[in-house]
């Protein structure tokens, strides 16, 4: 419920309440904010329907629809102005700051701003601005002093351990710089707090410089390796402190290398001239102030591989030369095949040969022993007796003298050579015939210390295989014989005792 009205005032109106009312025959009805800058926009435009203005460009700014922005100054008061896209293809010349112009066009108003402004449809060279005159002069005397000559320019430290940034710290400046470092290579910073626009930064600047310059090493403070100067973008007259003279003396005597970072990219002061080194933006002369730790770390990365792989690279060629060398020498076992398969085949004809030899000497053996048995010898016997009677060699006629055998002997024409070289021819081949005996006897090796392996019933076994298929074996020594059984075999089978040869039988014949 709405309080009752003021008794006292007769209209009815309570000026003193919280709650606006309209009393009675009031007709000031309020109006909203965008009506009444509607109606200063129609008084505006409708009174100042075409003009012409002349000033200095400041500001110029061409946006990416093609609109073109500027403000027009002279001594005492600035008008901001706004030329559309197809006026401002238009412009046979280049605007840029510090030009004087004639513009025409129409007042108006920007409610968003509560200001306004002239919308221009022509623009007109009038003549060079005074800032930019004097900015030029300024710049000529400097020159000549030899401020700006490149001999005076310094390189910049590769790898700075400290910088220092001249800068306002509440800016966006000096955010952009500290997070452009921490992302390439992390620095400590020192920032000199300064005002960048306005009365007293030129000589803020200036002092701070110097104060970076006048820094000892070794003190408490440390000494930067490099001041950074930045400030962000702006028109001529923001921009101006850095294009005072004791601004630019002050880099120019600077001990320290100096960066120069005022404005954006197609900004230019006479600090950028007198510096080391120019950066189009403040995050540009971050990049310029330190590399990239990255970038760092693979360049050490990538050394230290080529390093390692030179040091490894004779290795590896001498491995590589060694294997090929060594594919071109023969394998051991190929250099050893043509003896292997020759020591093979001696083998064989060694053993064909001593199996020949063997039989040979068997064939030998047995027709010597067919010529030397018992009846044979008795029968030679009773033929040379019988050869001696009748030549009348008697025993008695042995016993004799040798004279009296000789002449008897000499009588029936007998010498004794022909009865010596038969005996003697007899008695060398059954020499022969012993020796081959004695060397060829299955039981000559044991005396050597070879053994013969038989079976229970006295077979040779010349296998391993057979001599592990039998329950016991015997082993037969050049002293005796010893009973053995294979491992994992049944014990010996008793052996038979051997027949003995009853009397009066005949020994077996040896040969046989």
């Amino acid at each position: 419920m709405a309080p009752p009205p003021n008794s006292d005032d007769p209209t009815g109106r309570n000026d003193a309440g919280l709650v606006a009312r309209t009393g009675a025959g009031d007709n000031a009805q309020p109006l909203t904010i965008s009506e009444i800058s509607a109606l200063l926009k129609r008084t505006v435009e409708d009174r100042f329907g075409y003009v012409r203005l002349r000033g200095e460009l400041s500001g110029v700014k061409r946006a990416a629809s093609g609109h073109f922005y500027c403000a027009l100054k002279d001594e005492g008061a600035v008008i901001d102005g706004v030329m559309w896209k197809g006026n401002a293809g238009r412009l046979n010349f280049r605007a840029e700051d510090g030009l004087e112009v004639i513009a025409t066009g129409k007042l108006t108003t920007y409610p968003g701003r509560s200001k306004y402004q002239i919308v221009i449809d022509s623009l007109e060279l009038a003549g060079e601005g005074a800032l930019l005159a004097l900015l030029e002069k300024t710049r000529a005397r400097l020159a000549a002093e030899g401020l700006f000559a490149d001999s005076k320019k310094r390189r910049l430290p590769f790898l700075p351990q400290v910088i220092g940034v001249v800068t306002s710290p509440t800016g966006a400046v000096i955010r952009d710089i500290l997070h452009r470092l921490a992302d390439r290579f992390p620095t400590h910073v020192i920032v000199w707090p300064v005002l960048v626009q306005g009365q007293g930064a030129a000589e803020q600047v200036a002092a701070a410089v110097r104060g970076f310059s006048a820094i000892q090493p070794g003190g408490p403070v440390p000494r930067p390796d490099v001041v950074i100067v930045a400030r962000g973008g702006g028109s001529i007259e923001d921009l101006w402190s850095f294009n005072e003279e004791a601004v630019v003396r002050a880099i120019a005597e600077c001990s320290i290398p100096v960066i120069s970072a005022v404005g954006h990219e197609t900004d230019t002061t006479l600090a950028d001239f007198a510096a080391d080194r120019r950066a189009p933006t403040p995050t540009a002369a971050a990049e310029m102030a330190v590399p990239v730790r990255a970038d760092l770390m693979l360049t050490l990365a990538d050394f230290g591989t080529r390093q390692a792989r030179a040091v490894y690279r004779p290795v590896e060629l001498g491995r590589e030369r060694l294997a090929a060398r060594a594919r071109l020498l023969p394998r051991p076992e190929h250099l050893l095949q043509p003896q292997a398969q020759r020591l093979d085949d001696l083998a064989e004809r060694l053993r064909r040969g001593l199996g020949e030899r063997s039989a040979k000497g068997r064939e030998r053996l047995a027709g010597a022993a067919a010529r030397l048995s018992p009846s044979l010898l008795a029968r030679s016997l009773a033929e040379v007796r019988r050869r001696l009677d009748r030549v009348g060699l008697t025993p008695a006629l042995v016993q004799r003298p040798a004279q009296t055998a000789a002449e008897r002997l000499a009588r029936a024409r007998l010498t004794p050579a022909l009865v010596e070289r038969p005996l003697q021819a007899g008695a060398d081949r059954l020499g022969a015939l012993t020796r081959v005996m004695s060397q060829l006897h299955p039981e000559k090796p044991l005396e050597r210390g070879y053994a013969i392996i038989r079976d229970a019933e006295g077979k040779a076994l010349t296998t391993s295989a057979d001599a592990a298929r039998e329950a016991a074996l015997v082993l037969q020594f050049r002293d005796g014989r010893l009973d053995a059984v294979p491992a994992g075999s049944a014990p010996p089978r008793p052996r038979p005792a051997p027949k003995r040869p009853g009397p009066g039988a005949a020994q077996d014949d040896l040969f046989s």
